[in-house]
């Protein structure tokens, strides 16, 4: 019985959410203790129709009273193709995870950099580069 109710209350939030549901890699966060907010220090990424918070390599979209896990979509603008970028826009860094100058961003069935507006994926020997967010400051 338990089961039921737990399910039909994540129906209802995937449900109140107007992304789509294969945008999301987990449907609540039941125990977020972080609240996102103007101000909270965390870069929002526009993602469809709304703002993400940018959190530890997850997207979280506060509604309704919890926290949906989203994901960047792979399409024609953010395409998980072969795109190499010129080595000499890395050569002063590389992307690694921890790196606070350049956080990782969930894209598709990967993860990718954040990088001057770009989703940067490191593949092989290269970077690939997988196309522009909208990205700001939350305060």
């Amino acid at each position: 019985m338990r089961y039921h109710l737990l399910l039909a209350a994540l129906l209802a939030a995937v449900a109140a959410c107007t992304t789509a549901t294969d945008d999301h890699i987990a449907d609540m966060h039941a125990d977020h203790a972080h609240i996102h907010g103007d101000g909270c220090g965390h870069a929002m990424v526009w993602h469809v129709d709304h703002w993400d918070y940018l959190h530890d390599g997850h997207l979280h979209f506060v509604h309704d009273g919890h926290v949906d896990e989203h994901v960047i979509p792979v399409s024609a603008e953010n395409p998980a193709d072969e795109a190499p970028l010129d080595q000499a826009l890395h050569a002063d860094h590389v992307h690694e995870a921890g790196d606070p100058a350049h956080p990782m961003v969930p894209h598709g069935d990967h993860m990718d950099f954040l990088h001057d507006g770009r989703l940067h994926h490191v593949h092989g020997d290269h970077i690939d580069d997988h196309g522009p967010v909208t990205v700001q400051q939350s305060g």
